[in-house]
């Protein structure tokens, strides 16, 4: 009986994958440089972690190497890199003073981020039909790490020190909630636009670029802000209207 031969893959087939794992290094090595105080390269890392996981998926359905087990692994890497990570490094720049209220809103944050992953799981794997469908349901991991480290981008645009816990711990619970939230937030990947508005995307785009090479820490805080914006109309938008009062008869 012949001996069937083992499967083949090419490098260029593992690139997502490697690309993957390439940001949950980062993720970690972005813990290590907190612990070290060297907090402004850790957020970097956790900045280009989150470029990372935006590419690799997309890398995959170019490169038609889509597996489950790639899918596992971003879910996996997502939680250290946007869960885990920013939980630690937060609490090592601004919550150990508070000890166990700040260690509880540490909790509450990488525990919502590990439920707002497996929904996102469930609904990609198409238990719920309607599950992130169109966009997300509340804020994603990468958005909600960006949106925790807010009290840090503003304290290092502002040239301070770390921020008092008792503004830094119930921030990370409301983004936390966020994340768990069931309201409507868009999806930038499936953000179009007409060929005509090609230039001045690329034109804005490359001023974005130039503003977070020359002012990084206040465009970070700005993009944050314009994001917590859009988070607001999503809630407006699902809030439920009032009942229309009855009009008199003349």
């Amino acid at each position: 009986m012949e001996t069937p031969r083992p499967r083949r893959m090419s490098i260029l087939g593992l690139l997502p994958n490697m690309m993957t794992v390439g940001a949950l290094c980062a993720g970690v090595t972005a813990i290590r440089f907190s612990i070290e105080g060297r907090f402004g390269a850790a957020l970097l890392l956790i900045f280009l972690a989150a470029i990372m996981d935006g590419l690799d998926g997309r890398l995959a359905r170019l490169l038609r190497s889509e597996s489950q087990i790639g899918a596992e692994l971003d879910s996996l890497c997502d939680f250290v890199n946007f869960g885990v990570a920013p939980g630690l490094i937060l609490w090592i720049w601004a919550l150990q003073d508070m000890r166990a209220a700040g260690w509880i809103a540490v909790l509450i944050y990488v525990v919502s981020c590990l439920l707002r992953l497996a929904r996102f799981n469930v609904g990609h794997r198409a238990i719920d039909a309607q599950a992130e469908k169109g966009g997300f349901q509340g804020v994603p991991s990468p958005a909600g790490a960006l949106l925790a480290f807010l009290p840090m981008f503003a304290a290092f645009a502002l040239d301070q020190g770390p921020l008092h816990g008792a503004l830094v711990a119930p921030w990370m619970a409301l983004v936390g909630a966020l994340m768990i939230a069931r309201f409507h937030t868009p999806s930038f990947k499936k953000l179009t636009f007409e060929a005509q508005y090609v230039r001045f995307v690329v034109v804005g785009f490359a001023a974005l670029l130039a503003a977070l090479l020359a002012y990084p820490w206040a465009t970070l805080v700005a993009l944050d802000l314009i994001y917590l914006a859009i988070v607001a109309f999503s809630l407006v938008r699902r809030a439920p209207k009032p009942p229309e009062e009855p009009m008199d008869g003349a």
